[in-house]
């Protein structure tokens, strides 16, 4: 990072929640917190509550039939209650919001970049991931526990004998970033990413290589010194989430009696 930039990653100015420019909020992945689903996560960022669940088929989309590789795909949805002021059920209007479909195909597009669908054989794993409670940085905490999430799944599916190999090729960590009154700011909550002059959400492999850069100006415009700021402090923070991701799944998961499996995806 060029330190003679006016503007950086600050490590002395204090946030509305007492953070550093640079610091992230609490970052947590309670794994198997539900028990029918293959791989199943509670991941907690501050105040932002993601329930990610990935499930198991012995089936592909018809356009993929025969060709003995899986896919992976992902749903998103905000529940009622998880905003202030309650968020209608996108079922009940009979249609999905552009938001969600779009972050939905961020967080499966984000999944499909780490992970060898030929190891899959035919099977789909859909990775569903419900908003308990949002304040910031939904679609990112989305993306992180439902790597998690998947990891478990494949893992599961590899003990079974189901799966040769391992599919998992690489890590997904995602964390979104922003510009305040030209100040940088990592991991924005609500109050933050509502107000801010510039709304990035940056998605990487392993912490060193990107899988998507997704950057908007709210407010203005902004300079490439500050898109590389911004994609600094991202990376910085996306290390330390790829740790947390790490810690988990040091240890595999245990056994889950509930789960049902395909009998066979090769």
């Amino acid at each position: 990072m060029n330190a003679d930039r006016s503007q950086l990653v600050s490590s002395e100015t204090i946030r509305n929640d007492g953070r550093r420019h640079s610091e992230l909020r609490p970052v947590s992945f309670s794994r198997d917190f539900t028990e029918f689903s293959a791989g199943s996560v509670l991941v907690t960022v501050g105040r932002t509550r993601v329930l990610c669940t990935a499930s198991v088929e012995s089936d592909v989309p018809r356009w993929m039939r025969g060709r003995g590789t899986g896919w992976v795909t992902a749903e998103y949805s905000l529940l009622p209650g998880s905003t202030q002021g309650r968020s209608a059920r996108e079922a009940a209007k009979g249609k999905q919001s552009g938001r969600t479909q779009e972050i939905q195909r961020l967080v499966g597009r984000s999944l499909r970049a780490v992970i060898d669908l030929e190891a899959l054989g035919e099977c789909l794993i859909t990775v569903d991931c419900d908003v308990l409670q949002a304040d910031g940085g939904t679609r990112t905490a989305s993306i992180c526990g439902g790597f998690v999430a998947l990891h478990d799944a494949c893992t599961r599916l590899l003990d079974a004998g189901i799966i040769a190999k391992h599919p998992i090729e690489h890590f997904c960590t995602a964390v979104s970033v922003g510009t305040i009154d030209g100040s940088v700011l990592v991991d924005l909550d609500y109050s933050e990413d509502s107000n801010a002059d510039v709304d990035m959400n940056i998605v990487m492999s392993d912490a060193t290589h990107f899988i998507e850069v997704q950057g908007t100006a709210e407010g203005g415009t902004y300079t490439r010194a500050e898109l590389d700021d911004m994609l600094d402090g991202a990376q910085q923070a996306i290390a330390q989430i790829f740790q947390a991701q790490s810690d988990v799944l040091a240890s595999p998961p245990g056994a889950l009696p509930d789960v049902t499996l395909p009998k066979s995806g090769r």
